[in-house]
């Protein structure tokens, strides 16, 4: 069953809303990042760390590959990847910290003569991936989750491993063979049901492929890691935060963290065992270069959430500096900047949604309106009025069972759009969207020069701090999540004494 969210995603109504992120992007960029093509998505190595899915039966063997399509393939997709992603995020500490290990990583691997092209993209998402010929990806959010130089090297021998086993390349053949078996079933087979099943079975059989690759390239990560002289069990380690990053995530969406059991990612405590037990293959915890200290260094001051072009969540709040604009909604929504839009939902059933468009071709709000963008509109709810000194037009939809209520604020040709929907649209639901529109607006000159992004920044713990007196340094963040938010982020407990001396991240504005 989706969430709230992930169904205003989904809807009708919802589904006209693609190009908006861009209508926000174009207002601050003269272009528009460049989207990937399925069959590009296809092809990464499929790393994303927090839940994404690679769209990819017969496996090919690398006997059977074209000299060079490797790097063909990799060469090609690569601009898209970084498009896609924000851009490449250019930091010298970062870089330093991941040229000191790659070195040792590609000695120890099972193709030393392989090359890589390692690239940090401009993302918070905690991912990284692998596309043929040695193309690997790693975002800034996953370097500031790291905590040590050989949780790095875990997640890049990973993806090493990958590519060494070709594993985009069989990911592509499978999805193609899946593909095609799918639509040979819905052709040929008569019974819905049946074609159903057999449409189920072969997307569960392509997701067991996809886990299998996933913990062969663990093991033979820890395998490269040890080699290298790095903590083996750092890739447990690391696993471990991510699972609780993720449960922290998900807290903050809609309390549901509820598996998708087709994912192509074996659960983490599967991981998390597996990757142990090779570990110990190599010798008993303690052993191998961590390097906490002279890594968290090579992160002091890096950009950490949101890039200033897409604007910032600072607690219940959405501000843009670029654009000059903002908006609060009411209490008990959490927001999420996505690459899409900008998110929100209550954990009641009631999600929200706001992008951009362009008004260029609409003097009249009415006619943008009822333009057919929205499904299901109800044309005797269109009215126009005034937000905050702007004009605007609000309306209503009913479709597949949700009711919408879209407002279209307007400032010079660009619109600003919210939708929000519901299953049970009572009077809060009513209320809290009269609410959140009603607190758009413009941002003075004061607001927009005090907003900041946020930073790491690295500081050392003098004797008795534990996490509950230091998460108080946080910035940027809701009071009530800093503890939370200090421990996931640093490996330790609330209460947990640190010991004095140690590097730990705050996040700051």
């Amino acid at each position: 069953m989706p969430t709230p969210t992930e169904r205003l995603e989904r809807s009708a109504s919802a589904r006209s809303f693609g190009s908006g992120r861009q209508a926000l992007r174009q207002a601050v960029r003269a272009t528009v990042r460049a989207t990937v093509l399925v069959s590009a998505i296809a092809l990464l190595a499929g790393c994303q760390m927090l839940g994404g899915k690679s769209a990819t039966v017969g496996v090919v063997t690398p006997g059977t590959l074209r000299p060079g399509l490797a790097a063909d393939i990799g060469e090609r997709e690569h601009p898209r990847v970084v498009a896609t992603y924000g851009g490449v995020y250019e930091d010298a500490g970062a870089e330093r910290a991941i040229a000191s290990v790659v070195g040792r990583l590609v000695a120890a691997s099972d193709d030393p003569s392989q090359s890589y092209r390692i690239t940090i993209l401009n993302s918070p998402a905690v991912n990284a991936f692998a596309l043929p010929g040695g193309y690997l990806y790693i975002t800034r959010g996953l370097l500031a989750l790291a905590n040590d130089t050989s949780e790095v090297a875990a997640v890049l021998a990973h993806e090493m491993a990958h590519v060494t086993a070709n594993h985009a390349i069989e990911r592509q053949q499978k999805a193609e063979a899946t593909e095609l078996a799918n639509r040979v079933v819905s052709n040929v087979v008569r019974d819905p049901a049946r074609a159903r099943e057999a449409v189920l079975s072969s997307q569960l059989s392509f997701a067991r492929f996809s886990q299998v690759q996933e913990l062969q390239a663990d093991v033979v990560g820890v395998k490269t890691l040890a080699g290298a002289g790095f903590d083996p069990f750092a890739a447990a380690r690391f696993l471990s935060s991510m699972s609780q990053f993720a449960a922290l995530q998900n807290a903050r969406k809609d309390g549901s963290s509820a598996p998708d059991f087709l994912s192509s990612h074996p659960t983490t405590p599967e991981r998390v065992t597996l990757a142990v037990q090779a570990a110990r293959q190599v010798g008993a915890p303690g052993i191998g270069e961590r390097d906490r200290t002279a890594y968290l260094a090579s992160i002091d001051g890096m950009l950490f959430g949101d890039d200033p072009l897409e604007g910032f969540v600072r607690g219940r709040d959405f501000l843009h500096k670029a654009l000059g604009i903002g908006f609060s909604v009411p209490a008990g929504y959490v927001l999420e900047n996505s690459p899409e839009a900008v998110l929100a939902s209550n954990g009641a059933g009631t999600a929200m949604r706001f992008d951009g468009a362009d008004l260029t071709n609409y003097d009249d709000l009415r006619k943008y309106m009822t333009a057919g963008w929205i499904n299901g509109l109800l044309p005797e709810s269109v009215r126009e009025t005034t937000i905050n000194g702007l004009p605007a037009v609000v309306g209503s939809a009913i479709t597949q069972g949700w009711s919408f209520r879209i407002a279209v604020v307007r400032i010079g040709r660009n619109g600003y759009r919210f939708i929000f929907a519901s299953r049970d649209p009572n009077t809060a639901f009513n209320r809290e969207y009269e609410d959140t529109i009603q607190s758009f607006r413009q941002l003075t000159p004061t607001e927009r020069a005090r907003l900041q992004s946020l930073r790491i920044k690295v500081v050392k713990s003098q004797p008795g701090d534990t996490a509950r007196q230091l998460a108080i340094g946080m910035g940027g963040i809701e009071p009530s999540r800093r503890l939370e938010f200090f421990s996931v982020l640093n490996g330790f407990g609330p209460d947990e004494e640190i010991p004095a001396g140690t590097a730990v991240k705050l996040v700051v504005d």
